[in-house]
């Protein structure tokens, strides 16, 4: 089977690379596009099945690659001028596979048929990925290949430019994959249940636990993490998070610059000040903010939006932007899920009904978190009522409760501070003490000792 190339390439190169292909015998150009336009629309009428990019070519950015792929079009990278600024961004752009323009024909044979193996997901899928980034990397000179864009731009170029914030201490050896991180989905159904009150509660307590913890706020309808904790929020984290991964320039060292400490071992990634930005951030950046988060902290806790509607089925064939993006990739790449609820009539029906709705997403077995238990909105007994109601209706089993502490949450809230600071006895904050210490990324030896109080670096 002949494989189709498209080309986007640096004009330098170009006649080169469409003469490297043709002489070999699995691949031929189909196109050369001179622009991202006429590449993506060559892609989505389904002409080809790998393209071979250039850094230089005008409009390219991590949401183009990402589109290739959705439309089954493998993205390789042009290894020719020896420029491993260029080459470096097309790694943090998603690109793992190169051809260098001295390869020889079976080389690039090779490269083309590990393309189309990890296209299709021939084999399984991780021996189809080092087939491809093994393929491209044979015989190429300069940096490693191989390498993710995490690992390159941290521990090359990206550390060599001098101090910068500071990161995680525990670095893994050459040999041993680097530590990621447990990313802990905390999402609800309309209504405002409490998503933000038991993300921020959460992240203080790991963080008051000493553990280092990051906490995104990725709710593209109402963010509200930066007024929680009284941070500023004219440079939005995550807006500028998402705008670096779409230009190819994110990494570890810049996300630790996007997301300040707030307190010892507490960084936040502040969310969208106006809800109609909420097209600044894409599918494939918010998955590379949540890989390198992995990094930065051992928790990531992910403050999420309350629609997890598929809004692309309403654009029709297009690829266009989905508002729900961040929040769907949050739940899908989270390890572990929180489902928050309002302990009221109309609360618990659209608790069942949101845990309904996590059927037809691949995620982890979601955790019931019932908010603003009091007696006055469901009777008496108020625990033993709810419970009965979500395992008779919803067949949901051991549900955790948070009481009604209002005092406690207007108080940390007109302060700006978290439940640790403000009011380490509350009965709330002792449930939430409670709820993380279920998380298996809660530390089991910090349950026998005292806690520390955070202490403030600056807010």
């Amino acid at each position: 089977m002949t494989v189709r190339v498209l080309t986007a390439l640096d004009p330098r190169w170009e006649s080169a690379y469409a003469v490297l292909i043709d002489s070999s015998r699995e691949g031929s150009v189909v196109r050369r596009c001179a622009d991202v336009a006429e590449l993506l629309s060559t892609a989505e009428a389904g002409l080809a099945d790998v393209a071979l990019l250039s850094a230089t070519v005008p409009g390219l950015d991590r949401d183009a690659v990402d589109r290739l792929r959705r439309c089954g079009v493998q993205p390789c990278g042009a290894q020719s001028g020896g420029d491993e600024a260029d080459e470096r961004r097309l790694r943090q752009l998603g690109v793992e596979a190169w051809l260098p323009l001295d390869a020889a024909p079976g080389e690039v044979d090779d490269l083309l048929r590990s393309a189309v193996a990890a296209r299709s997901g021939e084999g399984s899928g991780a021996e189809a990925d080092e087939a491809l980034v093994h393929a491209g990397a044979r015989g190429a000179g300069g940096p490693d290949l191989a390498s993710g864009p995490g690992e390159h731009a941290v521990g090359g170029a990206a550390r060599a430019e001098g101090p910068g914030p500071d990161l995680p201490d525990d670095e893994p050896d050459a040999d041993e994959p680097r530590r990621r991180g447990t990313v802990v989905a905390v999402w609800g159904p309309t209504g405002a249940p409490g998503r933000t009150t038991v993300a921020v509660g959460l992240a203080a307590e790991f963080a008051a636990a000493g553990v280092s913890v990051l906490l995104i706020d990725a709710d593209t309808y109402g963010a509200s993490v930066a007024q929680w904790l009284s941070l500023l929020d004219e440079a939005p984290g995550l807006a500028a998070a998402a705008r670096s991964s779409e230009q190819g320039s994110l990494d570890l060292p810049g996300l630790a610059r996007h997301a300040p400490e707030v307190s010892s071992g507490f960084r936040v990634l502040t969310g969208l000040p106006r809800p109609d930005r909420w097209t600044e951030v894409r599918s494939a950046a918010m998955g590379q903010v949540l890989e390198l988060s992995r990094q930065l902290a051992t928790v990531v806790v992910v403050d999420c939006g309350f629609s997890i509607e598929d809004d692309e089925e309403l654009s029709y064939d297009t690829l266009a932007p989905r508002r729900n993006v961040t929040t769907l990739t949050a739940i899908e790449e989270a390890d572990e899920l929180l489902v928050v609820g309002a302990a009221d009539p109309v609360g618990l029906q659209r608790l069942v009904r949101a845990v309904q709705s996590l059927d037809v997403l691949p995620c982890a077995t979601p955790l019931v978190v019932v908010n603003r238990v009091r007696s006055s909105a469901v009777g008496a007994r108020p625990e033993q009522r709810i419970a009965e109601a979500l395992g008779r209706f919803a067949g949901l089993e051991e549900p955790v409760f948070l009481p009604h502490d209002i005092e406690a949450a207007d108080g940390a809230l007109l302060a700006g501070r978290t439940l640790v600071e403000h009011a380490p006895t509350a009965p709330l904050r002792q449930a939430l003490t409670a709820l993380a210490r279920r998380l298996t990324a809660y530390p089991a030896e910090t349950a026998s000792r005292g806690r520390r109080r955070l202490a403030r670096s600056g807010a």
